[in-house]
């Protein structure tokens, strides 16, 4: 089977826009919460999100395209954009494009909603607004014409995305692909849904301390926007035109809760199936793995069953493992974090520097694993697990390995 390797990264995060901008800010500790400014969040029980700060899209696309597109998919044209610096394809009909969201055009839907004139309804509403139009953009844009598709699995959609492009190449039905998430919903309605379903952290008062995960203090998630997206090229490819490898993905699993709408099965048993189809498919043994960037929402019900998973697939070797949540940083970005995530799993393996979980200041008994709290640790990551759960029950794991010629 064809190898497949990850040679681009572009970034849009809460704590960064760029890769090198948001890794810093991962190491560092750095919080991208704080009080809503996108809409007058004043009357609601939830006031504090993840905001993404100081994004221009003219700095990435033209005008009229920006105008023409919601802000999911202004995300995802930047972070492909930055993922495809200097690439150079010899046939671009072999290029595909795989972006997942959880929602999609969440302010262009409100908006248009919200119209009360048929008349008015923006005739970019539709084209606005539908999940899979970051990927036909991103395609458009850059002449890509090889397979497109656009996962809509809740918060593993981002995830998904980079398994099908993985897939598609290692299968030999494309060379290339650009995959990864996009999301934007700091918007009224979500987040009163999210708070009235008592998902989100109401720590109003102390935003940038509101996302603990594995914490015995933490009381939910803080809604997070951007986009990660990765160009992933059949070792071939890039090999021919001289690119620089991050890493290596050599395995995905997938499975799914059959549990509940909205909570984990608490035993973890379908999580840690994932783990397992992953690290099979990758054709190692769970001892290899060196480090987890764990889905780690800062939810009760979420941070214990992904503990329990990760010690029903590890075992002893658990407690060796270092693992950690970026979302202590970036908030939780729904469809758009399993892109960042992949991406922080082959930049934790090329700089050798694992992100820590900020905000880990009370041990919680059911959450006692090495979550690198708080500060960035140095080490040799060979092999690197990255988790994405999902509303829905929707399980997905990615394994990256240091690239070996």
């Amino acid at each position: 089977m064809t190898r497949v390797v990850v040679t681009g990264i572009g970034l849009v995060t809460p704590v960064g826009i760029g890769t090198d901008a948001t890794w810093d800010a991962l190491v560092g500790g750095v919080s991208g919460a704080g009080p809503i400014t996108t809409f007058d969040a004043s009357r609601h029980d939830v006031r504090i999100a993840a905001e993404v700060t100081g994004f221009d899209p003219l700095d990435f696309c033209r005008r009229h395209e920006a105008r023409r597109a919601d802000r999911f998919c202004q995300f995802a044209q930047a972070a492909a954009a930055m993922a495809l610096d200097g690439a150079v394809f010899a046939d671009r009909s072999e290029v595909a494009t795989v972006v997942g969201s959880a929602i999609g055009g969440a302010a262009t839907i409100i908006d248009g909603v919200r119209t009360e004139r048929p008349a008015m309804v923006s005739p970019f509403f539709v084209p606005s607004s539908i999940v899979n139009m970051a990927a036909g953009t991103i395609a458009r844009l850059h002449g890509f014409g090889g397979p497109s598709a656009a996962p809509a699995t809740a918060c593993a959609a981002g995830a998904d995305a980079v398994a099908h492009a993985f897939r598609l190449i290692r299968d030999g039905y494309a060379t290339a692909a650009v995959a990864g998430g996009a999301e934007a919903c700091i918007v009224g309605p979500l987040i009163a849904g999210f708070g009235n379903m008592r998902a989100l952290s109401r720590r109003n008062d102390d935003p940038q301390r509101a996302s603990r995960p594995f914490d015995a203090e933490r009381d939910g998630f803080v809604m997070g926007e951007g986009a990660g997206m990765l160009l992933l090229e059949s070792l071939a490819a890039a090999e021919a035109r001289g690119a620089h490898v991050f890493a290596e993905i050599v395995g995905c699993g997938h499975t799914n809760d059959a549990h509940s709408p909205t909570r984990p099965a608490p035993d973890g048993a379908p999580a840690a199936r994932a783990m397992r189809l992953a690290l099979r498919d990758a054709g190692l043994d769970p001892s290899a793995v060196d480090y987890v960037n764990a889905h780690g929402t800062s939810t009760r019900a979420s941070d214990a069953m992904e503990t329990a998973a990760l010690k029903r697939v590890f075992g002893e070797h658990s407690t060796r493992i270092a693992v950690s949540s970026t979302k202590s940083t970036t908030g939780h970005l729904l469809g758009a974090t399993g892109g960042v995530e992949a991406a922080v799993c082959a930049l934790a393996i090329d700089r050798g520097q694992l992100p820590p979980t900020i905000n880990q200041e009370m041990p919680d008994p059911e959450c006692d694993l090495d979550y690198v709290p708080n500060k960035a640790r140095a080490a040799d990551v060979n092999v690197a697990l990255s988790n994405s759960f999902a509303f829905g029950g929707h399980n997905t794991s990615l394994v990256f390995r240091r690239f070996e010629g």
